[in-house]
C-alpha cells in the first residue's frame, strides 16, 4: 500500500457486523460509494426476485457474498433478502 496508495485517514469505517438495509437504488446511509457501486446490481436483482447467482454458489439462493473493489482493503458483504411485514 505504501508504494502505490496516497495515505487515506478513514478509507473504510464499517465495523464487522454492521447492517445496512437498501431501499431501491438509494445507497444506505453509512455505506461507502465504492462498496455500493459493486453491490447495487446484486441488491436490485435480489429485490426483484433474482436468485442462484453464478450457478448457485450460495447455499441460500436468495443471497450473495460480494466484496467491495478496494484492492488494498477489500471488505466482504453478505447480501440477503428480508421479508417485509
Amino acid at each position: 500500500m505504501e508504494k502505490y496508495e496516497n495515505p487515506i485517514e478513514h478509507a473504510c469505517d464499517i465495523d464487522e457486523g454492521a447492517m445496512f438495509i437498501a431501499n431501491g437504488w438509494q445507497r444506505p446511509e453509512g455505506l461507502c460509494e465504492s462498496a455500493w457501486e459493486t453491490m447495487s446490481p446484486f441488491v436490485m436483482g435480489l429485490a426483484h426476485g433474482a436468485e442462484n447467482f453464478y450457478d448457485g454458489w450460495m447455499k441460500n439462493p436468495r443471497s450473495a457474498m460480494i466484496s467491495c473493489n478496494d484492492g488494498f482493503r477489500p471488505v466482504s458483504f453478505l447480501l440477503e433478502t428480508i421479508d417485509e411485514d
